[in-house]
């Protein structure tokens, strides 16, 4: 299949971030486009009893609402690259200081004023709705990321690894045949591993 691959991602989760990179070497080898969307599990999660994201004090809040604020300034690409500069440093490099947001939004060719977005709910409506458009391709037992092409949509896959080249190939392949299945609900593999970035 071609064409646009929308991808709702919450910034903070390294699962997503793996999906996101497969998603990258996919479109070296398919003819896809991924168009990066806000999904937060903290808007997602909001009046449960539980805490699933273990976050009391609200810090994965700060930057999906840098995200919201980059899409509104900039759109999906700008988001695509201020995504990449913000994973890179804190899912590969364990980088999560005063300087991440906004040393992310410079590599991105965006204003490092956007950081202040971090620090002010005016961009939460917008992220909840983008987080229900998400939520509504696939249903609300899911998380991020949530992928769809065309009237395919899909929850993941979530991997502790990034496959590469061909084998990301037919990772995708293989995922679209088994998610446009009518009736098609639930796949799972393997117990989680911890994340592998490299």
């Amino acid at each position: 299949m071609t064409g646009i691959a929308d991808v709702w991602v919450d910034p903070s989760c390294p699962y997503t971030w793996i999906t996101s990179r497969w998603l990258l070497e996919v479109a070296r080898v398919r003819p896809i486009e991924p168009r990066w969307r806000v999904l937060s599990l903290s808007a997602l999660n909001e009046g449960r009893d539980d805490d699933p994201e273990d976050d009391p004090e609200g810090y994965l809040w700060m930057p999906v609402r840098v995200c919201a604020a980059v899409v509104e300034q900039g759109g999906p690409e700008a988001l695509g690259r201020f995504y990449t500069a913000f994973g890179t440093r804190v899912h590969e490099r364990g980088e999560m200081d005063a300087r991440t947001i906004p040393g992310a939004l410079e590599e991105a060719g965006l204003s490092a004023g956007l950081a202040a977005a971090a620090e002010s709910a005016d961009y939460d409506d917008a992220i909840r709705a983008s987080t229900a458009e998400g939520i509504a391709k696939v249903g609300p037992h899911i998380g991020t990321p949530v992928v769809a092409v065309g009237e395919c949509a899909f929850f993941g896959p979530v991997m502790s690894r990034i496959p590469r080249g061909e084998e990301a190939g037919r990772l995708w392949d293989g995922t679209l045949l088994v998610a446009g299945v009518p009736g098609f609900h639930e796949l799972k593999g393997r117990p989680h591993a911890d994340p592998d970035f490299a």
